[in-house]
């Protein structure tokens, strides 16, 4: 197993180094103009310049603390409507063509209105993040949670379990799955609200950098703080899955 880990990473590591070598060559032949391409050497210099001031790290911890308050703000919100609609689904049946309304807004459209209504700071990041985040982690929960064997749910009525008991032992558990499927994909949305409301006006970030670096024609910059962004994403992911792992460790 450790041998096959070994080698895909290699064939991974093999691709990438492929992949950036043609780019390189490309563009020092002009094939991909670098003002609009970039290159990767200037993507690395980049990179070791500024990866290690404070600057940087001031934007990233700036997002990432927007990210995280909105993704958990979000979900928490999504979790207890969950619970409420699939209690009482006639509460979900009212509230289904409001918020069915508010999903199919564009919320990244309403970041100016929630710029001037929380200001520049982060306020208005995990405003639109959270925005994004709680219709997909309330569909992901009413339908975990719908999903679990309605078998396994009468049985333990039947022997007398209490609510609580059956929520905790029987639902909850199965629907684990299906939630952290939407936990994930809320966690990547946070992250795009937070970052495109930071392009369009914010004090700090990576993403108010990131504008400024596309307004200055810093091709380089920008492909650098886009492969920050793709790592932090493809992190979070992963973090995820381990979280999902932790927790169904009995199955």
């Amino acid at each position: 197993m450790k041998a096959d880990r070994l080698q895909w990473l290699a064939l991974h590591a093999l691709f990438i180094c492929l992949v950036l070598g043609l780019a390189e060559w490309a563009a020092a032949r002009r094939w991909l103009d670098p003002t609009f391409f970039g290159q990767p050497s200037g993507v690395a210099a980049y990179l070791w310049n500024h990866a290690g001031t404070a600057r940087f790290w001031s934007d990233l911890g700036w997002t990432l603390a927007a990210v995280g308050c909105s993704f958990v703000l979000g979900s928490v919100a999504a979790f207890a409507t969950g619970l409420v609609f699939v209690r009482w689904p006639a509460v979900e049946r009212f509230a289904e063509p409001y918020f069915n309304a508010l999903n199919v807004m564009p919320r990244i459209a309403l970041a100016p209105l929630f710029i001037l209504w929380f200001g520049l700071g982060l306020g208005s990041k995990i405003a639109v993040g959270c925005s994004l985040t709680f219709f997909i982690v309330l569909s992901a929960t009413v339908a975990g949670m719908r999903g679990v064997s309605q078998d396994h749910v009468t049985l333990c009525r039947t022997l007398g379990a209490s609510a609580a008991t059956t929520f905790f032992e029987v639902t909850l558990p199965g629907a684990v799955p299906v939630i952290f499927s939407g936990l994930r994909l809320g966690l990547i949305y946070a992250l795009l609200g937070v970052v495109g409301t930071e392009i369009i006006a914010s004090e700090k970030g990576l993403g108010q950098t990131l504008a400024y670096l596309g307004s200055t024609f810093d091709i380089n910059g920008v492909m650098a703080l886009l492969l920050v962004l793709a790592l932090l994403g493809v992190g979070m992911v992963r973090f995820m899955s381990w979280a999902e792992r932790r927790l169904l460790h009995w199955q």
